[in-house]
Order: structure tokens, then sequence, then C-alpha cells
């Protein structure tokens, strides 16, 4: 016995030794991945000495000689910060992440490479005007001394065991294609769904289901646009279907990467302009943006002083306050990709008709490099216009026509922001910039304000539809180049004096013609942002930021007038009496411990799915294993219905139209009433809680992802209103300024600066983001200073 237990004690003992060693290397390893924070590092090729402040926020501030001298800074301390979320970045955008994931991101990868963007990136590149060039060579010069100075590889290597690769001068391009991605890919597969619906509906059914705006809408040029009429029974009548083609899948949970931005002239503020911006993208650890300032001499001798936000992997400030100006982005949703129908060779599937007649479909080798497995070998076939991707709904093979895989697409020109100190300067600047197509709105220090559209916009021939894949093999038929900036709409001090933009339709034709319609979102948030901006006659910071945070569900009233009318006609059960007490508590907001909104809500979504089934059982008569796409337009067309309650569209379960309104309520219960606590249970917040996530957490032990990932706060906010937000997506960002006068201007962001876990700034700012306590437009106080020296021996602290 004595024995055993001094033996038992031996191993206990050593086990927690081993314990602990292991805890000790790992933390050491963490460690020995922090960024520099102070003393003092070499950077090769610098002018001279640059200083690098931090704040408590680790807001970064960098005063340099020159502007090259800022880019090969920033490229170092974008490195030390965020080299991990760089890499997935121009992965994603070159089909690349199943060199570090394995065969789990293949798939995403096999799909991706269809596209050669690292290919076109490096085309791209070699286009760009030589001093763009010079910045990201020698941006990418400063990211690979960054990760260099790092004693560790950053930690998420260790965990996926895997190691970094350099930085290449093509890889800020792929980035900046990773975002055209983000912003436009929803809308160009939307078009592949239209294309389906309108081979099997009548024409007027079709334009019933998808017009580009009504009664919602709130465009800067021209006015609402009505809906189209009803179709008759003669065109379509649902009620002779077969019950197994009804199916309420109609996804209506899904984020439309956007926006809000909108602006007041200097007379409604005693000054210069008001602008305000919160970029809607999908959130995570950490944040997609990171806090940056410039300081460094204009070629006259003054200073250039930029405050905003920079996207690791690229040298600019994407939206920011230079002390003249201050500019602001929302997704514009054109339509800026066309597919297009490829008639083969029946004799010769390696020919396609083209424009000149047969012409030979170029092919390629892309090589998946995958992490302990083969590498894979895709076969990427190529047209005049683009990469045949996919089939059309009759299996018509089709090509992508997307201003992203123009190697003229891209360039750098926003840099040109940072010194400018107009208006009138700044839209010239975006109309020509190569980045995905956005609202443009600008303020300057004198109290003018305009909007542009900035971006590359195609020049079609229309006389095809852009929604729908087309038959481009006549001459007359596609792209001519690109718009000239010169018909680019644009609003220059509105009578108004104010501006706004938050996804929708912006204007009429014959400026929509165009821009085209990439799915628009509804105006409901556009308008209320309008209308809260017309309350006020002067404005303040504090003014524009409560229009931020505005989540009064004023588009949901009318629905919680309908649920009110059917469930007080219905007969009192027990779920009815359910129902009346929790919507007793209607506030008319998305706030997180409302239960009224959720039930709200869910009713609509129901009523909705219930009714667009009939128009999607219409469809998979013709094809079977068809699934709508996002129609951000369809309330237009449902609330109609509802007024009209046409009975050959009534799906055919259903007696009639109260039956419906009323069943679609009564489900409502029953599900929420069926979950842990009943109906009173079922705050918003449940169901609105943050899921902010680092990329990895998801394959770690929940300790681990508890430590990566940021509480799940219940939030208020949600779709259709200026607060938008869902469990992890929302204001990536959220800012408002005058320019001249940055000091008194708000910024908050969710999901924090840095991506070092170990790192002082590691989730920072998140908790001002969820208390709505916004920290200051400008960086504080230097926290911790470091100087990037021109020299070969240097002291690290």
């Amino acid at each position: 016995m004595t024995i055993n237990s001094h033996l038992l004690r031996r191993f206990l003992i050593t086990t927690l030794f081993s314990v602990v060693l292991v805890i000790s290397l790992a933390w050491l390893l963490l460690r020995g991945s922090l960024p520099h924070y102070e003393g003092s590092a070499n950077l090769t090729g610098l002018s001279a000495p640059v200083t690098v402040e931090r704040d408590q926020l680790g807001s970064v501030t960098i005063i340099a000689k020159n502007r090259l001298d800022i880019a090969r800074s920033i490229g170092f301390i974008h490195a030390q910060e965020r080299f991990f979320e760089m890499d997935l970045m121009r992965r994603q955008a070159a089909g690349e992440l199943s060199e570090l994931f394995g065969s789990a991101t293949l798939t995403n990868d096999l799909e991706t490479r269809k596209y050669r963007m690292r290919k076109r990136a490096k085309l791209a590149f070699s286009r760009l005007p030589q001093e763009q060039q010079q910045q990201l060579d020698i941006y990418r010069d400063g990211v690979n001394e960054g990760l260099d100075a790092l004693k560790v590889r950053p930690y998420p290597y260790l965990l996926t065991q895997t190691k970094p690769t350099a930085w290449q001068s093509e890889d800020s391009i792929l980035v900046i294609l990773a975002m055209f991605r983000i912003l436009n890919e929803s809308s160009i597969y939307r078009e592949l769904g239209l294309s389906a619906m309108r081979s099997a509906l009548p024409a007027n059914v079709y334009q019933f289901l998808n017009s580009s705006g009504g009664p919602w809408d709130a465009p800067l040029i021209g006015e609402a646009l009505d809906w189209p009429l009803l179709p008759s029974a003669e065109e379509i009548n649902v009620r002779g279907l077969d019950a197994d083609l009804f199916q309420k899948d109609y996804n209506y949970e899904g984020n439309m990467p956007g926006s809000n931005n909108f602006a007041v002239s200097g007379s409604l503020t005693k000054g210069g302009a008001l602008v305000a911006n919160d970029m809607h993208l999908t959130l995570r650890v950490p944040n997609l943006w990171f806090r940056t300032r410039f300081l460094y001499p204009s070629d006259s001798g003054a200073d250039n002083d930029i405050t905003g936000i920079s996207l690791p992997g690229v040298p600019i400030i994407v939206l920011g306050s230079n002390r003249h100006i201050a500019w602001s982005f929302t997704n514009s949703y054109g339509d800026f990709a066309d597919w297009v129908r490829i008639t083969l060779d029946p004799n010769d599937k390696q020919r396609y008709l083209g424009t000149s007649g047969w012409q030979s479909i170029e092919e390629s080798k892309e090589i998946i490099k995958v992490k302990n497995a083969p590498d894979e070998i895709l076969t990427v076939r190529e047209t005049k216009w683009g990469p045949i991707i996919t089939s059309d709904h009759d299996n018509v093979p089709l090509a992508l026509k997307w201003t992203a895989l123009h190697d003229d697409a891209i360039n750098l020109n926003l840099i040109q922001l940072e010194h400018t100190k107009t208006t009138h300067d700044a839209v010239n600047i975006a109309q020509q910039s190569g980045i995905p197509v956005q609202n443009f709105v600008v303020g300057d220090r004198a109290g003018n304000i305009s909007w542009t559209i900035a971006g590359r916009i195609p020049k079609r021939t229309n006389n095809f539809d852009p929604q729908l894949p087309s038959d481009w093999s006549k001459s007359d038929v596609g792209w001519r180049g690109w718009l000239a900036p010169q018909h680019y709409p644009l609003i220059y001090n509105p009578d108004s004096q104010r501006l706004w933009t938050a996804n929708t339709r912006t204007v009429n034709d014959p400026y929509l013609i165009l821009l085209g319609d990439g799915g628009y979102d509804l105006g409901a948030r556009a308008t209320q942002i309008r209308d809260n901006l017309f309350l006020k006659n002067t404005f303040t910071v504090n003014d524009l930021y409560s229009i931020q945070l505005d989540h009064r569900a004023l588009f949901l009233s009318r629905w919680y007038d309908l649920l009110n009318q059917h469930i007080n006609q219905a007969e009192d059960t027990p779920i009815i009496l359910e129902l009346k007490q929790s919507l007793a508590n209607w506030t008319g907001e998305a706030t997180a411990n409302s239960v009224a909104y959720r039930i709200v809500r869910k009713y609509r979504y129901q009523v909705t799915s219930t009714i667009l089934s009939a128009f999607t059982a219409k469809i998979r008569s013709v094809h079977p294993s068809f699934s709508l796409p996002r129609l951000n337009q369809a309330e237009h067309a449902v609330w109609q219905i509802i007024q009209a309650q046409p009975h050959h569209l009534l799906p055919p379960e259903f007696g009639n139209w109260e039956e419906l309104l009323l069943s679609c309520a009564i489900q409502v219960a029953e599900q929420l009433n069926a979950q842990p606590g009943g109906i009173t249970a079922r705050q918003w917040g449940e169901k609105n809680q943050a899921q902010i996530k680092h990329p990895l957490s998801q394959n770690l032990p929940t300790f681990i992802a508890n430590w990566l990932d940021m509480p799940p706060n219940p939030l208020p906010g949600d779709s259709n209103m200026p607060r938008i937000q869902s469990p992890n997506f929302g204001a990536s960002q959220r800012s408002v300024v005058t320019p001249g006068k940055e000091e008194e201007g708000i910024f908050d962001m969710p999901g924090g600066q840095s991506g070092h876990l170990l790192s002082p700034y590691y989730g920072s700012g998140h908790d001002h983001w969820v208390s709505e306590n916004p920290t200051s437009f400008l960086p504080g106080p230097a926290d911790k200073i470091l100087t990037l020296i021109p020299a070969d021996k240097v002291s690290l602290n």
C-alpha cells in the first residue's frame, strides 16, 4: 500500500508538472506572437523614423515624413496585429483556404477558383499607375518585415499547424476582390433564381414579384414607384396546384451586406457638414476594420491629418475625415454583373458561338493545395466574356461578365481623398475609383454635401434584360466599356440640405437604367432615416448618432394591427389568450426584452412565406427543385394581396383569407409556446443574441472559444429599421463627424482592434458598441508608443 501510494503520488506530481509545463509553453508561444507596442523596431527602407502611437483602445496614429513611409509602417502594423485575418481575405478571394484548413474548405475553393482571381489580381496590379504600384510594393515590404519581426508566428497558425506565407503586392488587390465578393456575389447568384422564375411565370406575374421599388421607396432622385397590379386569374391560379408543391421555405433570415450613410449641410449645423456612416457586414473578432490615423506633411508643407478606418491588407483609409472633408459609403445594389448564355458547337464542345462566329474555349488548370491531402486539379473554361461558372435553368452554360473580373476595375484612387479639400473634388475621385460600386456621401468643412456613385459602372447596350441571362453572340449586345464619370448621377447641395442612402433604389430613370437593379433593399429603412432627418432643422453629432440607433419598428406597425384584428375576431382559446396577453406590451420597438416584437415579426414572416408559397408552387410545377431567391421588394406584393384577398392566389389548403391569416397567428403562437417558458419568455433578445466570433472558435473547445469570442449580449435592432442587427450581422462601425471638428466626432465598432487574444486591445471598444456609449472619433492620448527606425540595430522592449 505504501509503495502504491508513493507511486500514485509521483504519478500525480509528474502529471501536474506536465500540465503546468504544457500550459507554460503555450503561454510563452502566445506571448511570443504579441505585436511590438513600445520601444523601437527596425523597418528597412524608411526615409526617417516613424512614430506609432496607440491609445487605450489600440487606435493607431502613424506620424511619418511622407506617404511612402506611411504605407510601409501601416503594413508593419497590420501584419503584427492582423496578419491571419489578412491571409484569410486574400485566400477567400483566390480560393486558397484549403491550404490552411484542408478538405473542409475544398468545396468553397473549387467554386472560387473558377474566377481565377489570383491571375486577375496580378494583371490588375500590372495595370496600376506606377505610383500606386509603388505604394503596394512598399506596403508589401512593411507587411513581411512586420511578420518576420514577431518572435513566434501568429497563434492561429500554431492552432492550424501551418505557417504563414509571405505577402505579395497582388495580395492587396485580392483583399479588394474579397470585398467585391462580399458586396456583389449575393446579387449575382440571385439572378439565377430570377431566370427560373421568369421561365415559369407569365411576364406580368414575374414583374409583380420582382419590381425595383414601391411605396416604401425614399429615393434621392425621383419619386416612389408604383407597384405593378395584381395578376389576374387567367395569368395565374394556384387553387388547383398539387399540395406537395407548396413548401413554406422562403429564406427571410439572410442578411444583405449594406450600410446607412447620411449627411446634413452646414446650414443645419451652423458650421461644417455633418456626415454619419454605419456599414453593415458580418461581425467577427477582430473587427474587419482597423482604427487608423495618418499624419504626414503634404507637398505644400501643411500636415495631412486623416482619421478613420483602414482595411488590413490595403494601405488606405477607407472611411474617414481629413480636416477638410468627411466621406462615407454604402453598398449601391446596382447591377454590375451579367450572365451570358453560351451556345456550344454541337460538333465540338470546345467551341462556342461568339460575335465573330465559332470561337475556341480557353482552358486552364488550377492547382488547389489541400492540407493533409493530395492537390486538387480544376479545369477552368473561359470565353471572351468571362469564365463559365454554372448553367441556366435549361442547362445552357453560363459565363460571368462581372466588373471584378476586369483588370482595369481596381485602383487605389481613394488615396487621393487624404488630401482633398472640397466635396466637388472628392466626388470626381470617387467616380474614378476602382472599388465595388458604392453610394458615396461626402461633406466638407465649408458646409457643402454631395452624393454620387463611386466605382466603375459598365456601359450596357440596353437591348437586353441585365437581370436575366442573355445571348451576347450578336455584336450589338453586351458591354461597351465603362460609363464616363460625367454621366454618373450626382447631387450637390440639395435644396433640402439633407442626403441619405440605405442600399435602396436612389434614382429613377434614366439613371436607374444605367445602374440597373441588383436587388435593392426595401425602402423602409431609408424612409425612416429620411423622415428622421426632416424632424429637425438643426443637428448635432448626437442627433445623427440617435438616428443610427433608431430601432423603432415603424415598418411592422401595420402587421401588428393586422395580427390584432384577426386574433380579436377569433374565439378566446388558451393560445389566443396567450397571444393577446403578450401583444399587450407592444411598444413598436425592437428592444431586446420585447416579446410582442418577436411575435409580430414572426407573424409577418409566417404570412409572407405562406403567400409566396403559392407562387413558388407554380414555379416548382416547372422546376421541381426551385427555391425563391431573395425578393427584397416582395413586401409590396404580399401587402397588396392581403388587402385585395384574391381567391385565385389563396393557397388551396385554406378556404378563405381570414382562415389563412388566423392560422398563421396560431402557428406562430404554438411554435413559440412549445419552447421552455412558453410565449411570455420569448423575448427578442433571446433570438437576437450576439454571436460575434473568432474565425477559429467554432473548431475549438467551448472554454477556449468563449475566451476568443465576444459575450452573447441580447441586442436591440433588426432589419427594416436604421439599427440593423442580427446575432452576427450589423453595424461594423458607427461614425458621425464634421470635418475640421474631428475632436467632437464619435466612433464605435464591435469585435475589437487587435487579433491577438493576449493583446490589451483584443475586444477593445466592443463594450462601447454594445452599451451605446461611443468613443471619440479621434484617437485618445497615447497609451503606448513605438518608434520605427531605418537602422540595423534596434532595442525591443
